[in-house]
């Protein structure tokens, strides 16, 4: 049982596990007991965050992009996550889907479609449905889905994974900290907030990803078989995927995770080549190239873009959501790249998390947002069809795909991805979940993964009988405004600790 940085032999200390528990079940019975008085506090607290703090998030942002560029073009970029002669534990495919499971899963498939036609009938200070309109609507895609997340999501998981494998101390994110309060400040009160604020973003997080997964299943079922879009449909879909799912992180990352990790790929490559194939492949094309260079070229106008005097309900309700959305799955998804990625150096880890995701999210975005668009231009489409699909976002996909060959197929393989999608963001979270509740051990029982693994469905149904996406939308944000502050100190702890390594 015993791993690199945990003793099994140490008397357990359960204080982040309870309190984790006492807090995600108040706010569960808050949900369930008192609705109207959750979703209003919910969306308060919305408000207020992005309206005093959407500047915080913009600066945070480009801040871990800067630092992780920073870090992997350095002279600390050879540095091996683990000691100088470790090999990566897994092959680069497996690497990669597995951190692209946990990392974006269901959301991609979610707003593939969906986000590029939100943008497109309703752009700030354009003219809705007109060429400029589409040609913001796919670089605000790109922005909201390309380095940024992946940049975030590679501080904690390079933060975590060096003092994991190369310091030998467990596996939590308290550990990050030692070399800026100590080893007495991280198995302290300081160190045991940081575990638990870890816990709560990431069953934040995590519950509206799966939130997302459940409504945009039950409206491809209704669209493919015709069964009903209601809470009970969503609570039968969650239940039978939780079993699922908590099988797989019961069975391990070798056996459970990684090969489900690997169907997800199969699966994804599949449906896009299907609809490269049946769609305007040109058209696709152009968008890529064209949207890439739009947002290369303005990458730190859109980074820093906010009105000082101005509107900025589009900026909050989009650009500042993501940020803390993606901020939210930062303890989650940075811990598990970081499990996955024992033997690889700084360089290759970095490049690695922002580089080839960001590619496959703009081809993604590529390929659907110009499915999507494309029917209004050719007029095989109306603008109120589009405004519907905005209105409605778990609907797009489907509605979209009834006007291309094939697109009932395609609409099927897609169900599958989703429960696959769900799948793997649910088990790895429950992996982690389990590892940060019981002192950072790498095998954490499976006693542990049960109680999260049905945890998290239970928050997720909470929350979509309470008041659907803008609660689940708005526990995300909540929850990752102070781990901002987090994972700046880890930054500075990076900095402190690499400046000690002895490069030959």
């Amino acid at each position: 049982m015993s791993k690199e940085g945990y003793n099994a032999n140490q008397k357990p200390d359960h204080t982040v596990y309870v309190v984790s528990l006492v807090v995600t079940f108040l706010v569960v019975l808050w949900a369930i007991l008192a609705q109207t008085s959750f979703e209003n506090a919910a969306n308060a607290l919305l408000d207020f965050l992005s309206n005093s703090f959407g500047w915080s998030y913009l600066i945070s942002m480009l801040l871990f992009v800067a630092f992780a560029l920073y870090l992997a073009f350095s002279k600390y970029g050879r540095v091996k996550l683990g000691p100088d002669d470790s090999k990566p534990d897994f092959r680069n495919a497996s690497w990669f889907a597995m951190l692209f499971g946990a990392g974006m899963g269901i959301g991609l498939v979610f707003w593939g479609v969906a986000e590029p036609i939100s943008h497109f009938v309703a752009p700030p200070g354009i003219e809705p449905g007109s060429v400029e309109a589409a040609n913001f609507a796919m670089n605000a895609s790109f922005v909201h889905w390309g380095i940024h997340p992946w940049a975030n999501y590679s501080i904690i998981g390079l933060a975590l994974a060096y003092f994991q494998f190369r310091k030998n101390r467990p596996g939590l994110i308290s550990s990050i900290f030692e070399p800026l309060i100590g080893e007495e400040g991280v198995r302290g009160p300081v160190g045991k907030l940081i575990d638990i604020l870890a816990v709560i973003a990431t069953v934040a997080g995590v519950a509206t990803s799966l939130g997302l997964g459940t409504l945009q299943i039950n409206s491809g079922l209704n669209c493919l078989f015709a069964i009903p879009e209601n809470q009970l449909v969503q609570i039968s879909i969650i239940s039978i995927i939780t079993v699922i799912f908590i099988w797989s992180a019961v069975s391990g990352i070798e056996k459970g995770i990684k090969k489900i990790s690997d169907i997800n790929l199969y699966l994804a490559f599949g449906i896009l080549i299907l609809s490269i194939l049946v769609g305007p492949t040109v058209k696709m094309m152009n968008a890529f190239l064209g949207s890439l260079g739009q947002y290369l070229n303005g990458f730190i106008q859109q980074s820093l873009y906010i009105e000082p005097f101005g509107d900025n309900s589009w900026l909050n309700g989009w650009r500042i959501f993501y940020w803390a959305w993606w901020i939210a799955w930062a303890p989650f998804v940075g811990t598990f790249i970081a499990r996955i990625s024992r033997g690889r150096t700084i360089r290759e880890f970095v490049l690695g998390v922002i580089i080839a995701p960001s590619i496959a999210s703009f081809i993604w975005f590529a390929v659907f947002g110009v499915l999507g668009l494309d029917l209004f231009f050719t007029e095989r489409t109306t603008m109120d069809t589009l405004k519907a699909v905005a209105a409605a976002p778990e609907t797009g996909f489907f509605i979209v795909m009834k006007n291309y060959a094939l697109g009932s197929f395609i609409s099927f393989i897609a169900v599958f991805l989703l429960g696959t999608f769900f799948i793997t963001s649910a088990n790895s979270a429950t992996f982690v979940l389990s590892m940060l509740t019981s002192e950072g051990n790498l095998d954490p029982t499976n006693t542990k993964k049960v109680i999260w693994g049905l945890i998290q469905s239970l928050l997720a149904t909470a929350l979509l009988i309470a008041g659907g996406l803008q609660s689940l939308q708005t526990a995300s944000v909540a929850a990752a405004f102070p781990f901002i502050f987090v994972m700046i100190f880890a930054c500075v702890s990076m900095i402190k600790v690499l400046s000690q390594e002895k490069l030959t």
